[in-house]
């Protein structure tokens, strides 16, 4: 029964630590790209703060998001809204406006592959 329990603890103390190294890569990474992204440091800043993260991981990563955690948040939120914007004047580029669908409903009515139900069909479709 003892042998149970210390097999059980160092199973949780080996999880602890996988979860909390993990969580350190993610913030390490997220750091190195804002760092890379962000267009106001210059690029000697820039590698300053980079070799500063491989020789002082830890220290490095607490200052940084200390210092510089602020901006880190509005640079994400600021692409993510360039992302957002692009995705959606994507999509209106593709999916085309309600009087394109309704010309090209027409022409199929003019040549005669379908008929007029099927025309007023599409053409409530894209008024909708």
């Amino acid at each position: 029964m003892p042998e149970f329990w210390s097999n059980l603890g160092s199973t949780v103390w080996y999880v602890l630590t996988l979860i909390i190294f993990i969580s350190y890569l993610f913030a390490l990474f997220s750091i190195i790209g804002d760092v890379l992204r962000d267009r106001s440091l210059s690029g000697g800043l820039k590698a300053v703060w980079v070799i500063c993260l491989v020789f002082f991981p830890l220290l490095t990563a607490l200052v940084y998001l200390i210092v510089r955690g602020g901006g880190m948040a509005e640079r994400a939120a600021a692409q993510a809204q360039q992302n957002k914007a692009a995705a959606d004047d994507y999509i209106r580029s593709v999916a085309g406006s309600p009087s394109d669908e309704i010309a090209r409903a027409k022409a199929l009515l003019d040549a005669g592959t379908i008929s007029q139900p099927e025309y007023d069909k599409l053409k409530a479709k894209a008024l909708s």
